[in-house]
């Protein structure tokens, strides 16, 4: 029994925002004049020698206020170099994650080729202060047979994954003990709460899916279909109205921010790119 559960941590990794693994250097980057229509294969990978710590940190926004009403929170956070870290997930491929500067923006390029792994940075914003998060990102192409209701299916070109605190007295059994689990096999256990923001192959938009493997796993589909890749895309999501929806209670803390392309139940292929992501705190 205990075996079996660990093989479902194991699995659970890739979509746990807040394991600390390894931090990585050395990605691979795409080439920027592919066909978003295009079939992506492995021959159409180059090696790039600018890594992710480029791509610059969460940044949090803070509404003008009047001088009396200032604090001790700056209005700009600088990038860190070191805010990204890059997860692996155990016995499985690591999706290469690139620096670009890309029509003008600063981009992550994510490749996935029968892989999965995660950029996160650690944040702590405080339920009263969770409002909106901004963030961009452009897919060349569609998962081939991705289907985000089915487990052995369950990928998807790009994910804004946010991370929550909460009392895990409230876990089932059956997550108090993948949580234990993770705990002993990573040095961390599994977020009380995960928020994902998808694309999907065919389904409607603000569509909400519960991860096969654990119920404390909620994504939302923002797009669908294949009408809008290969242009930069753009969102302004409140973040408490979206965990409401989907946990149906309020938010804890916000704790964790990544992104992650991930093929490696589909065996496919794919490229996206990630804009910078903001947070707006009051």
């Amino acid at each position: 029994m205990r075996e079996d559960l660990k093989m479902v941590v194991v699995r659970l990794c890739k979509l746990n925002s807040v394991l600390l693994l390894c931090f990585t250097q050395a990605c691979t980057a795409w080439p920027l004049g592919l066909n978003p229509t295009s079939v992506v294969s492995p021959s159409d990978m180059v090696i790039s020698s600018n890594a992710f710590e480029q791509f610059p940190a969460v940044h949090f926004s803070i509404p003008a206020r009047p001088p009396a009403a200032l604090d001790h929170r700056t209005t700009d956070i600088k990038p860190d170099t070191a805010a990204w870290q890059h997860h692996k997930f155990p016995g499985k491929q690591p999706t290469q994650y690139t620096y670009e500067r890309i029509d003008g923006r600063h981009t992550v390029v994510a490749s996935a080729l029968s892989s999965a792994s995660m950029l996160r940075q650690s944040v702590r914003v405080e339920p009263a202060s969770l409002q909106t998060i901004h963030f961009s990102w452009k897919v060349a192409q569609l998962i081939p047979g991705a289907d985000l209701s089915q487990r052995d299916a369950h990928d998807s070109p790009v994910r804004l994954v946010l991370a929550f605190e909460g009392d895990r007295s409230e876990f089932s059994m059956k997550n108090a003990m993948l949580s234990e689990l993770s705990l002993t096999l990573t040095g961390e256990p599994m977020p009380y709460a995960t928020l994902m923001y998808v694309w999907c192959n065919a389904c409607a938009k603000e569509d909400l899916y519960v991860s096969p493997r654990t119920d404390r796993i909620r994504e939302i589909a923002l797009e669908t279909g294949p009408e809008r890749l290969g242009q930069w895309l753009s969102y302004q999501r409140d973040v408490q109205a979206d965990y409401l929806k989907a946990y149906g209670q309020a938010p804890g803390a916000l704790v964790g921010v990544g992104i992650m392309t991930d093929t490696d139940n589909t065996r496919q292929s794919t490229v996206a790119w990630y804009g910078p992501i903001s947070l707006t705190v009051p």
